[in-house]
């Protein structure tokens, strides 16, 4: 099968200023840097339910490869495959990525244009919210779209690979091979189980609890609400213990686990260290931390940001596992689901504009970071000193006529 390219014919598939109707928009696809990530922000089906809608979809030659998506499937779903990114961004409307913009994207981006992924904003660079204000782009971060219950919807699909992924990773290397403990994550008969603690009791710590109890493992879990403590106590069966996640529990925890996996998360805003370096200090030697919280900044005071390539560092003799995008180890997988929980939220933007998408759809707004070059997120807007202001307002503003 052929790959319908940049400038080729393919069918009903043409660059912008041909025969695009008003109503249609361009969505650009773009690739990552697989050496941090793997991800692609639709997979094929996505993509061709957009372009039965009548929207024109181009993407980045070999964008997917690694989770074995290949560009003849992009073609064959309705899209333009180009091997060249300033063609795309200059020529789409919408423009999809999973990392933050990197230097190169933000110099070739128009005033006017949307983009979506990953932003993180609060733990990132001046200059990339610098740059999306300066150009008037609209740029939606994954990690804030929240759906009709005011949930988290795409960063809830990732928080469950993660959680999954957490115990997984944290049974890995508690054998001995990178200096673990040689601990089973389980049980056996007579042979005391695994200790892990879990810091977070939202999708995260609860996907990761459920999983590490199915195995045996002994489970504590810390949250500052007790209301989710409660609800974990009730739907977890298994050896879990739950506690206020102050001071002395969290030292208490720490000190005799085999595992800790921090889950903190504080919607938009910086994670706060709630284990310190002390407590890590006395943790056990060879005791594993999984830092989920590392893409706001890390929950644990000795995290720093790793890799997929080169994941874990020893701190303290403790083994730290800090990749920001873990779900990205299961590309595929990822991929497929961020693809379901995205595609409406991108659809409302194809089919209505964006103006009207904002309108109709709050919790496409709150996941807003910019917008005409305003900072919409308060709490972003707070942590660089940036005037802030809400969509309702810049809309209204935007409708006033022009007086002379």
């Amino acid at each position: 099968m052929s790959v319908a390219r940049s400038g080729e014919s393919a069918g009903k598939k043409k660059w912008p200023g041909s025969t695009k109707r008003d109503n249609d928009m361009n969505i650009g696809i773009l690739k990552e840097d697989v050496s941090v990530e793997r991800r692609v922000a639709l997979s094929p089906s996505g993509v061709e339910v957009l372009t039965t809608a009548g929207h024109q979809v181009f993407v980045l030659h070999q964008s997917a490869s690694l989770t074995l998506m290949t560009d003849e499937e992009y073609s064959a779903a309705g899209a333009v495959v180009s091997y060249n990114l300033e063609e795309i961004i200059k020529r789409s409307d919408v423009v999809l990525k999973i990392s933050p913009p990197t230097q190169e994207e933000l110099v070739l981006l128009n005033e006017g244009q949307v983009w979506f992924s990953f932003l993180h904003l609060a733990t990132s660079q001046r200059k990339i919210l610098e740059a999306l204000l300066e150009k008037k782009v609209t740029a939606v971060g994954y990690e804030l779209i929240e759906n009709e219950r005011n949930n988290l919807a795409v960063l809830q699909v990732m928080s469950e690979i993660a959680g999954q992924l957490s115990i997984h990773i944290a049974a890995h290397y508690l054998q001995g091979k990178k200096g673990g403990r040689g601990v089973l994550l389980g049980s056996i008969p007579r042979v005391p189980s695994a200790s892990v603690v879990i810091v977070g009791a939202g999708v995260v710590g609860k996907t990761a609890a459920r999983l590490a109890l199915d195995m045996g493992a002994e489970v504590t879990i810390l949250d500052k609400e007790e209301s989710r403590l409660d609800q974990l106590r009730y739907t977890l069966r298994g050896n879990l213990t739950t506690a206020i996640a102050n001071t002395v529990n969290l030292t208490e925890a720490t000190s005799r686990a085999d595992v800790v996996i921090g889950a903190v998360l504080i919607k938009g805003e910086k994670a706060p260290h709630i284990i310190t370096e002390e407590m890590v200090k006395k943790m056990k030697a060879g005791s594993v931390i999984v830092d989920v919280s590392i893409d706001q900044g890390g929950c644990v005071e000795t995290s720093r940001p790793t890799t997929l390539d080169d994941p874990v560092f020893i701190r303290h003799g403790v083994l730290h596992y800090c990749v920001p995008n873990i779900p990205a180890s299961v590309a595929r997988t990822a991929t497929i689901g961020l693809t379901y929980a995205l595609l409406p939220y991108v659809l409302d933007v194809a089919k209505l504009g964006l103006d009207e998408a904002l309108k109709r759809n709050k919790g496409l707004a709150r996941g807003l970071c910019t917008f005409n070059g305003w900072c919409t997120n308060p709490v972003i807007a707070k942590a660089f000193a940036f005037e802030t202001r809400s969509v309702e307002q810049i809309l209204s503003n935007m409708m006033q006529p022009v007086r002379n």
